[in-house]
């Protein structure tokens, strides 16, 4: 039996966990699929001497801290600087990738318009770093927004009407408004938001957030991140097994 799974920290929700067992029952296939729910990174240790661990997916808080643990990285995941997949090669490698940005990018673009030229990154975690290659790769222009901003991001304070207007992309790459904090969201001015307006929303429980519902409110587009994930989970069983 094949074991694959999820490494992150209080994950008990896991969207892969179902993912994989639903589609390793549909399929047919002699694998399992399980959370590796660990504390701290250090306890990687002891999965990563299994014989039978084949690949992993990895969420919040890893995807940074789990590269010293790797041995080569995919070019694409060693520019982002985060990984979301890793192989278990043959030999006894570990192999990092990053299928976050083609996810992301796939699903984003059917919602793009001609007036999307600029967009906002609300957070810098690990998600963040794909999404920014993801739109240097589609050539929108981007500014973090950090709630502890350095030279290069802005605070939240320092959104205004003019940035509003002038950045039409904005993606919600924080925690604020999962389950079941489902009331927080993003302290963004939403009353300049208008019909040209995308906002996507990494989030993907609840299936509606409050930033996408304020949004929705002043006729913006709005996404969750539940497509984002399939595609990023099929492209991480593509690389698995190529």
């Amino acid at each position: 039996m094949n074991i694959y799974g999820l490494l992150g920290r209080d994950i008990g929700y896991s969207f892969s966990r179902n993912y994989f067992s639903n589609k390793f029952n549909t399929e047919s296939l002699k694998c399992q699929y399980q959370n590796f729910d660990l504390q701290t990174i250090e306890e990687l240790k002891n999965i990563i001497q299994r014989t039978d661990v084949k690949g992993m997916n990895v969420t919040i808080p890893y995807k940074e801290e789990v590269i010293p643990y790797l041995d080569t990285l995919d070019p694409i995941a060693k520019e982002i600087g985060a990984v979301n997949v890793i192989k278990f090669e043959s030999n006894g490698k570990l192999t990092g990738y990053n299928s976050d940005y083609y996810g992301f990018t796939e699903s984003l673009k059917p919602l793009l318009n001609t007036t999307i030229k600029k967009a906002l990154i609300l957070g810098t975690g690990g998600a963040s770093k794909a999404i920014a290659y993801a739109l240097d790769k589609l050539n929108i222009e981007y500014i973090f927004v950090s709630r502890n901003p350095d030279f290069r991001e802005l605070s939240y304070n320092d959104l205004d009407e003019d940035i509003i207007k002038d950045f039409k992309l904005i993606i919600n790459c924080t925690p604020l408004g999962t389950h079941p904090n489902t009331e927080n969201h993003p302290d963004i001015p939403y009353e300049y938001l208008g019909k040209n307006h995308v906002l996507y929303d990494l989030i993907y429980n609840p299936e509606e957030t409050i930033f996408m519902q304020k949004g929705k409110q002043k006729g913006a587009k709005t996404s969750n991140g539940l497509n984002m994930l399939i595609l990023q989970a099929e492209k991480s069983w593509e690389i698995w097994n190529q």
